[in-house]
């Protein structure tokens, strides 16, 4: 029961939600929405995306630091790939305060509790699962064009990328394929983070639901797919630290685009585990985020 609660969520029956077709003003207004929440809930947002500079600061001190400079491109690009996950605080946020509830940091380890944790928990190994072949791939390009022998040093690095026969091959294909895994991080990702924490749908439903979004609206998402890359760039360029204000941006904008795509009242929400008064330990973690692994089911 509980791995089935985990693909297909708490009803006898897949849940049976309804496609909206969206545009160009619904990216538009989404995008307000979120900068209204991040205005909002400031605080909060850096908070919970601070990572986010850290993260790509020591991405770069490891390149400098222990020869592996060609990945540090495809880790910061990488970082896209987990964002969805990463962002499920903000998502959190956002949802609380359209309910008119409290939003404050401490809510979004709300989710850890929820019933719905074991399919975010089995999508969410799915994204780091694509992060892993992404970087795997992205230093077996760089191997087929350059070898095993690590750069001499920056200034040469760069050199070899931009003036060699090999080095644009590696921008193209390199690209090329970063791409392709891309597109499918957000077929997968567009909506399925956010009807998981609105809906007690399953894994598998919230995968299917993300795939028919974007199949009713490929054009609209594929502008959406665009708006996100551009600004995530924008935000890595200053050291990284304007990702503190893009990513919350877009987190609490993917919610708004979520409730604009996808309805269903009568689908199950999430929630709450019932403890029963059982203690909990440090030791249990991280297994008591797996519903099937706790003793008082």
């Amino acid at each position: 029961m509980a791995y089935s609660h985990v693909l297909l969520g708490a009803g006898e029956a897949p849940a049976a939600l309804v496609i909206h077709r969206i545009g160009f003003a619904d990216l538009k207004d989404a995008l307000r929405r979120g900068l209204d929440d991040f205005h909002a809930m400031p605080t909060h947002a850096m908070f919970l995306c601070a990572i986010y500079p850290i993260v790509g600061l020591l991405a770069a001190r490891l390149a400098f630091g222990y020869s592996i400079l060609p990945l540090l491109y495809p880790l910061a690009a990488g970082f896209a790939l987990v964002g969805p996950l990463a962002a499920l605080g903000l998502y959190e946020l956002s949802r609380r305060r359209e309910a008119g509830l409290a939003a404050s940091a401490s809510h979004v380890l709300d989710v850890v509790d929820s019933t719905s944790i074991g399919a975010i928990v089995a999508l969410g190994l799915l994204l780091l699962g694509l992060f892993v072949l992404w970087i795997a791939v992205a230093n077996a390009i760089y191997i087929a064009n350059f070898g095993y022998a690590p750069p001499a040093s920056l200034g040469s690095f760069i050199h070899d990328v931009l003036t060699t026969k090999a080095g644009w091959t590696l921008i193209v294909v390199g690209n090329g394929v970063g791409f392709l895994f891309a597109a499918t991080v957000l077929i997968a990702s567009a909506v399925s983070f956010p009807l998981l924490l609105d809906r007690d749908v399953g894994a598998a439903v919230a995968l299917s639901t993300s795939i028919r979004v974007v199949q009713k609206n490929p054009v609209t998402m594929a502008a959406w797919g665009l708006i996100v890359a551009a600004l995530l760039l924008a935000g890595s360029l200053p050291a990284f630290l304007g990702l503190t204000v893009v990513v919350p941006v877009l987190g609490h904008a993917t919610w708004h685009l979520y409730r604009k795509a996808v309805s269903g009242h009568d689908s199950p929400r999430p929630s709450p585990h019932r403890h029963g008064g059982e203690k909990r330990y440090a030791a249990d973690f991280p297994a008591v985020l797996f519903p099937w692994a706790r003793s008082d089911r």
